[in-house]
């Protein structure tokens, strides 16, 4: 780390001072993470991505279940990014759960690709939102907006 701290900024940084820096960055994600849910979401967009994480020296895939909201006043926001094992129906349900309990509301429609488990889970937690398949990947679509980028 101390080399990349080197070629990023020019000076070396103690493993120290990053472990302190990380530790502030994740209580803060964690606290995003937690934060209530306000408003309505109508649209909802859901899609999985799949990283490689390195976990006590493995390197292993976990996938990143993403849901992105469209409110009534149009915006899209990000109510949840969830870390999970599988983008399956057990993941996919405790996402959900997770959205819901912390006030995910007002949808009418999701909007992902057909996977089996995330289309049983969604009946599951919001049986009165349609479903409607994308017919591009909604994850990429979405993220291209939120990074910045126009989506083609």
């Amino acid at each position: 780390m101390e080399d990349v701290t080197v070629a990023l900024w020019g000076t070396r940084v103690s493993l120290g001072t990053i472990s302190k820096l990380n530790q502030r960055i994740y209580g803060q994600i964690e606290e995003w993470h937690n934060r209530p849910i306000e408003g309505d979401f109508p649209y909802v967009y859901l899609d999985g991505v799949v990283l490689k994480r390195s976990w006590g020296g493995a390197v292993k895939n976990v996938s990143v279940l993403v849901a992105i909201g469209v409110g009534d006043d149009g915006y899209r926001r990000i109510p949840g990014i969830v870390e999970g094992t599988k983008e399956d129906k057990a993941g996919w349900s405790g996402s959900l759960r997770h959205l819901q309990a912390r006030g995910l509301k007002g949808i009418r429609l999701v909007l992902s690709d057909a996977c089996l488990g995330r289309k049983e889970s969604i009946g599951d937690f919001y049986p009165d939102a349609g479903w409607q398949p994308c017919t591009s990947n909604p994850g990429q679509r979405s993220l291209s907006h939120v990074a910045g980028y126009p989506c083609i």
